[in-house]
């Protein structure tokens, strides 16, 4: 409304008016965009790397659809140059008792826009099992 009411008393600018009240801002609540350009339709990121917290989600949610098991976490998040890699801790088997169910590792890759290009099984141990450190 104060937009509008900006726009209204200054003329010679009907364009500007026009803007502040067909275009609607891009930023969301909690949003950390640093600029205030309207997004473009049906482009949100307009090519930005996604957060590492919305690449874990994607990561996770995107292996749930191809594996139909949820994961159980995601153990690590890297930039990459091209996007993101993450590894997702999966429950293959389960078992009695707990400790015995077997669980695996996914090494998954994600573009900048947090889309799954590739996934694979990097190990496979017991819930129980504790990795040996040297």
């Amino acid at each position: 409304m104060a937009e509008r009411d900006m726009g209204a008393g200054e003329e010679g600018h009907p364009r500007r008016a026009r803007r502040a009240e067909t275009e609607k801002p891009s930023r969301k609540a909690g949003s950390s965009r640093e600029d205030s350009r309207p997004a473009k339709s049906g482009d949100q990121r307009e090519g930005r790397r996604v957060s590492a917290r919305l690449a874990m989600r994607n990561a996770a949610e995107q292996l749930q659809d191809l594996l139909g098991r949820a994961p159980e976490s995601v153990s690590a998040v890297t930039p990459t140059t091209d996007g993101w890699q993450a590894d997702v801790e999966v429950l293959e088997m389960e078992r009695i008792p707990p400790t015995t169910s077997v669980m695996a590792s996914y090494r998954v890759t994600l573009d900048e826009e947090g889309d799954l290009v590739s996934y694979e099984r990097t190990r496979r141990y017991t819930r129980g099992q504790i990795d040996k450190r040297a």
